[in-house]
């Protein structure tokens, strides 16, 4: 009882122990009563004193609260009221905040309270199996005491909830609850309960979370919603946000075609309230989640695709060229469409061609410039803005040419009627105001971010300074502007420009370095001891004069790499230079740019750094430093060594390209021989099918004799002279010549194929040489490929003589129908006259006649096409020793590699070996001098080694030994 007069100061003793006693009472009815109703009552009235004496009443009643829970379940009315006292024990939401000690301690109070209630896991598992109840009085309480045991321990409650058996899905049922009141509180709960829980969100996700969500939003207006909806889009974001597997189970049940109606807010001017605004936010950054930068590439472009495909892109883009659109709400819009286009190349085409509904229209990228270099506009906008045209400019080539080519003098509109995005950037960099400097220095800079053909290009920009002077370049002139001392901004975003624009580009760095006062001005920044403001601008000097060293092509003599890096020895000092460049990455904003490509700053002047300029900083950082270090012997070798590589690699590229060409004609002649076996096949069935067709007419003419008798037969032979004599010889000798032909086609391709083989055979015994045997191999499968189309050629006469012979074998069969026809009509009329007789006994002959000759002309065909498929093995046979020789080639190709890398290892060990031998000779000569014995100061100044320092790397040791061996 002390304890509880100390923690309740502040109210006098007697009102304290009167309470005291009134709560023990009470609890001692709640245990003790064997009425319902007495239990009710002192639980109710246990309730009524919750709130103001919260204390008393969570240390002496908790316990047998939690025991009615367990043991009244019947009585909805008693369970209602033990949750309503156990919320109002736990819960910080009802305390009044009359001052900051006594928040403080409530919200100490309410974890307490929880994690005892919580410390035996059956009270949550009882709680989740009370929410079963559909009793208003019992489930309601019920979700508002399960959302505030979330609120004081998520974590903890979270995952007794986890392994609770079906406790996600009953709460996902307070969803479909039809009492607005549970569902929205339930919404409450899920908020809650999936906060920073990634194994709930996907069980929740996949209890058909999104469907009821969705639902939920579309039946109270989407944006025009309430409440509720700003609640189902905060736990829709929490489900998705930096969730995977969330993500793409809501692309692949297509529930972003059911964002679209989200936008769909028309031109009104009547104004937004502010819970419009708030959804509206809400909507586009949950269309953010789905294609952040941050999300895996793969799930962020499918999603990108999906929103262009159902219109969704579109629709922003709408919102984006409206009217009366909130400024918050316009800037949000302007980095979700950001977000949505960034590395989408259809999507990127797209925003290209939105216009601006003025007249004339403008395009979207220009209406957007123009508030960008505008200093009145917003910082945020501006901020957004840049964005915008940063993801535009994102990995699309074809984007950054449209920018550049707007520079161009060709491209410029002479009449000057509209605005260009170039003229704007151009406009922006040289204007009084250091944001709009800055920003379109860096807008600029993307639209050259890895493409080193529109570095190119922008040297053939050039401006107009003044009238009456001549045009400079724009490299000039960003040059100019930034040795006239302006304000640091514009000098950073100068120098940020250049960098980017210098770096990989060779042309570049001569155009640079032409004007002779640049690297002078470069080496005085660096040179000066200047304060911590302008620490970051000596940096980006020095970066872009290492820069100047790294990509240099020494095409200039007086600005070669090895001039350059004295200048700095002389000037600066190496470790001066180097620790110039590293206050870069040691600035504070650097690392914040780095983490995010948004631009994101709190004021202007945090604007410095840009997100893919540090990525670029820490790319060159390294190599810069090694260039500066390293001497001009090294600088030599290294070229001998590239010029080698690059010879190798053309010579491997040579032999690949063959390899690669004569797997292509191999492929062709495979396909050549798999048609020519599909039509040999062919033609085979059509010769089966035609010997069974002229047996089929030998057996009915068989049947003909038979009926006809032996006058008829004997008539038929007494006419049979005459029809020999007549019209089948003439087919006969016709059908011969034709067989003579394909003989002689026969004999001409045999020699062909004889020449063919003998040519093999004197290339084969010639090849002593890769190129040689490659060009061999050539040469065979050109001819291959000649030999294989004349003998498709050949195939197709064959089988135009095959159908030719179809026509004639069905012209029999029609004639053998008219035989058939009137030998039924024989023994009907039996007084027939001889000469009738006799013409039916002659064409029957005539058919036997025919039949004949096609068997013998079919036998030959098969014959012949027997040679033509022993005559295709041949040529298999050569393409397997086209494909032996280029397997010999690739062997060749192998040993030379390996002997270019013994080479290497060779000489490598013959410079160490030089090495230890000049080692050698110098202890030797100290030794001398030590004994007395003279040396020539000539040999010593040979010997000594004016680039060896005692800080030198190991591979410069190896170079300077090797040059004083040649020395010697």
């Amino acid at each position: 009882m002390n304890f509880l007069r100390g923690v309740m100061g502040g109210q006098s003793a007697g009102p304290q122990h009167t309470e005291a006693e009134t709560i023990q009472k009470l609890c001692d009815r709640v245990a003790s009563s064997t009425l319902l109703d007495d239990r009710r009552n002192a639980v109710r009235a246990l309730k009524s004193l919750s709130k103001k004496y919260r204390l008393e009443v969570g240390i002496q009643a908790m316990e047998h609260l939690i025991h009615v829970l367990q043991t009244d379940r019947s009585d909805s009315e008693i369970i209602g009221y033990a949750l309503d006292t156990l919320y109002n024990i736990i819960s910080n939401d009802d305390e009044e905040e009359v001052e900051e000690n006594s928040t403080r301690q409530s919200d100490d109070l309410g974890s307490q309270f929880t994690e005892i209630f919580i410390k035996q896991q059956e009270n949550v598992t009882l709680l989740l199996s009370v929410l079963e109840e559909f009793d208003f009085h019992v489930r309601w309480p019920g979700v508002r005491l399960l959302t505030s045991l979330l609120k004081q321990l998520g974590p903890q409650v979270q995952q007794i909830i986890l392994v609770s058996p079906m406790g996600v899905s009953r709460l996902m049922d307070l969803l479909a609850d039809s009492r607005e009141v549970i569902r929205n509180d339930g919404v409450l709960l899920l908020q809650a309960l999936t906060r920073s829980n990634g194994a709930i969100q996907k069980i929740v996700a996949f209890e058909n979370a999104f469907e009821r969500l969705l639902d939920i939003i579309t039946e109270e207006g989407n944006s025009d919603g309430g409440i509720v909806v700003e609640d189902c889009l905060i736990l829709l974001q929490n489900l998705l946000k930096n969730n995977n597997s969330n993500q793409n189970f809501f692309k692949e049940g297509s529930y972003i075609q059911r964002m679209k109606p989200w936008f769909e807010v028309g031109d009104e001017n009547s104004g937004w309230s502010a819970q419009k605004v708030t959804n509206l936010h809400l909507m586009l950054q949950l269309v953010r989640v789905l294609v952040s930068p941050t999300n895996p590439p793969g799930a962020t472009s499918s999603c990108q695709k999906a929103m262009f495909q159902c219109g969704l892109l579109q629709q922003l883009c709408t919102i984006l060229m409206a009217t009366g659109v909130p400024a918050d709400i316009l800037t949000e819009t302007i980095n979700t469409v950001s977000e949505v286009i960034r590395g989408c190349q259809v999507n990127q085409d797209y925003f290209a061609s939105v216009n601006a509904p003025s007249n004339p229209p403008r395009p979207a990228i220009v209406v957007l410039l123009m508030s960008m270099v505008n200093e009145r506009q917003p910082f945020v906008l501006r901020c957004a803005v840049l964005y915008c045209f940063q993801c535009f400019l994102y990995k699309n080539q074809k984007g950054q040419g449209e920018i550049v080519s707007t520079l161009l003098p060709s491209t410029i509109d002479a009449t000057g009627n509209s605005v260009s995005a170039g003229q704007l950037l151009c406009g922006g960099l040289f204007s009084t105001d250091s944001l709009s400097n800055w920003c379109a220095a860096v807008a600029l800079a993307h639209a050259l971010q890895e493409n080193a053909t529109q570095k190119e290009q922008l040297l053939r920009v050039q401006l107009a300074t003044s009238i009456g002077n001549p045009p400079v370049s724009l490299l000039q002139q960003c040059t100019n502007i930034l040795s006239q001392g302006s304000k640091i901004q514009t000098r950073v975003g100068l120098l940020i420009l250049l960098c980017t624009w210098l770096s990989n580009c060779p042309i570049a760095v001569t155009h640079f370095l032409h004007n002779s006062a640049n690297v002078p001005f470069l080496t005085g920044q660096i040179a000066e001891n200047l304060g911590e403001e302008e620490q970051l601008v000596q940096g980006l000097c020095a970066l872009l004069l290492g820069i100047s060293i790294y990509f240099n092509d020494n095409s200039l003599e007086n600005y070669v790499k090895e001039k350059l890096k004295q200048l700095i020895e002389k000037r600066i000092g190496k470790e001066n230079f180097i620790e110039k460049l590293g206050f870069i990455s040691k600035h504070e904003l650097y690392s914040r740019a780095s983490q995010k490509p948004q631009p994101n700053f709190p004021s202007p002047e945090y604007m410095i750094f840009d997100h893919e300029f540090t990525k670029l900083v820490k790319e060159l950082e390294g190599v810069i430093t090694k260039a500066i270090y390293k001497s001009s012997e090294e600088d030599k070798k290294e070229e001998e060594v590239k010029k080698t590589l690059e010879q190798h690699d053309s010579i491997v590229t040579h032999y690949k390209n063959m390899i690669r060409e004569q797997d292509l004609q191999l492929d062709e002649l495979k396909q050549q021989v798999s048609t020519l076996k599909c039509q040999n096949e062919q033609l085979q069935t059509a010769v089966t099918q035609q010997v069974s067709q002229i047996q089929q007419h030998k057996d009915q003419y068989n049947l003909l004799k038979v009926q006809l008798g032996k006058d008829s037969q004997h008539q038929g032979s007494f006419s049979d002279g005459t029809q020999m004599n007549g019209i089948q010889p003439e087919e006969i000798g016709r059908l011969r010549e034709e067989i003579e032909e394909l003989k002689t086609n026969q004999e001409r391709l045999q020699s062909q194929l004889t020449e063919k083989d003998s040519l093999i055979e004197n290339l084969k015994s010639s090849q002593t040489l890769p190129e040689s045997k490659e060009q061999s191999s050539a040469i065979a499968s050109v001819r291959d490929s000649e030999q294989v189309e004349e003998l498709k050629q050949e195939l197709a006469t064959l089988k135009s003589q095959l159908n030719s012979r179809s026509v004639e074998i069905a012209k029999l069969q029609a004639e053998k129908q008219e035989l058939l026809q009137k030998t039924e009509a024989f023994p009907e009329s039996v007084s027939v006259s001889g000469e009738s007789a006799a013409l039916t006994a002659t064409k029957t002959t005539d058919v036997e006649g025919r039949l004949s000759a096609l068997l013998q002309e079919t036998k030959e065909l098969k014959n012949e096409i027997k040679a033509l498929s022993e005559e295709r093995t041949s040529i298999k046979e050569q393409l397997d020793s086209s494909n032996s020789t280029i397997a010999i080639l690739q062997n060749e190709k192998n040993k030379l590699q390996m002997e270019i890398t013994d080479s290497k290892k060779e000489q490598d060990d013959l410079l160490v070996l030089l090495a230890d031998q000049d080692q050698k000779i110098f202890s030797l000569k100290n030794k001398l001098k030590e004994v007395g014995y003279p040396i020539e100061e000539e040999d010593e100044l040979e010997n000594a080694d004016p680039g060896i320092d005692d800080d030198d790397e190991d591979e410069e040791d190896v170079d300077v030994d090797g040059e004083d061996h040649d020395h010697i």
